[in-house]
Formats: C-alpha cells, structure tokens, sequence
C-alpha cells in the first residue's frame, strides 16, 4: 500500500482524507442534534469529518421547484473542488451494506482523496448537474426519510463502518 506523505518542516505527516457531511436546508433540529453530533465526534477518531448545512437560497418559498434546486446546485457546484469525491444521496442510487460502505470509504481513502463529500440534497433533491457531477450515487434505502433523520443515519452508517474497518466491536453481525 502506497501512502503519500506531506513535508512540513523536519516532519512527514500522512496526507489523510477528510470526510464532509453537506445538507442543504436547516440547521440540526433539537430531536436529531445529539444524535448527529455525537456520531460526528466519533467519527473524528478515524477521519477529520465536518458537517455544512448549506442554507436555502433567499426566497425560496417564491421559487418553483426547478428554479430551488437549480439555485441549490449552484452553491454545491461552487463549493466543490476539482478533486473532491461527491456522494450523492439519491433514492434513484445505488443501495450499499454497511460492509460494502465501509469498503467504499476505504477504497477513497487508498485512492488519496482529499476530501470525501456526502451530500443530502434540498427538499426537492439534487439538480440535474449535481447528478451529473457526482462521483457516486447512494440510497440509503427505499423507504423516504425525513432530510433531518437521513443526516443521523448517514452519520451512524459512517461511523459503522469505521468501526468495520478497524474491526471493532461496534458492528454486530
């Protein structure tokens, strides 16, 4: 296995992939706040991991439903950089076992990605040319959760599968 390293000064520091947690809408609500935020920290202890909530465009409630995520995907494209991984969360994705995230996240990681990007589109979804520009599409199911329960379950399903990659108790199968 192949690690790139980066030269600061007399020391060599891995170059380690960080993992970003973006939604588009409000902030964390009070019943799933705890829940993220404690998923979040532990996850910190095998990647630096940072959620954005991206807010909505200033008058959204007057925008049709095209023009809104439209809007939405270019503050995403925007915010993107060049070799940054996108996952898009999309019901119309690709269904993955925690087993097989964990290997997904993984296979980012060899592969020297800077930054790994979850995103959980508006209440509309994703634009078209978010779709487009995403590396990978995922579903988490295809049951349709609320966005505030998909940002806990897509923060416990990281978290899974750090516990998997490092073989640790938490996973039980």
């Amino acid at each position: 296995r192949f690690l790139w390293t980066l030269s600061l000064g007399s020391c060599n520091l891995p170059l380690v992939m960080k993992i970003h947690f973006w939604s588009i809408g409000k902030n964390h609500e009070p019943n799933v706040k705890a829940g993220v935020e404690d998923f979040t920290k532990r996850i910190s202890n095998y990647y630096p991991v940072k959620w954005t909530i991206i807010p909505l465009p200033k008058n959204a409630g007057f925008l049709s439903e095209i023009d809104l995520k439209r809007k939405e995907g270019e503050v995403v494209l925007g915010w993107l950089g060049q070799g940054d991984f996108l996952v898009a969360l999309e019901e119309r994705g690709k269904q993955m076992s925690s087993e097989e995230l964990a290997l997904f996240i993984q296979k980012r990681s060899n592969e020297s990605i800077k930054n790994l990007v979850f995103l959980i589109g508006g209440a509309f979804g994703l634009d078209e040319a978010v779709l487009k520009r995403a590396d990978y599409k995922w579903s988490l199911s295809q049951l349709v959760f609320p966005h505030q329960l998909v940002r806990l379950i897509l923060s416990e399903q990281v978290y899974r599968a750090c516990t998997i990659l490092k073989n640790e108790k938490y996973h039980h199968k």
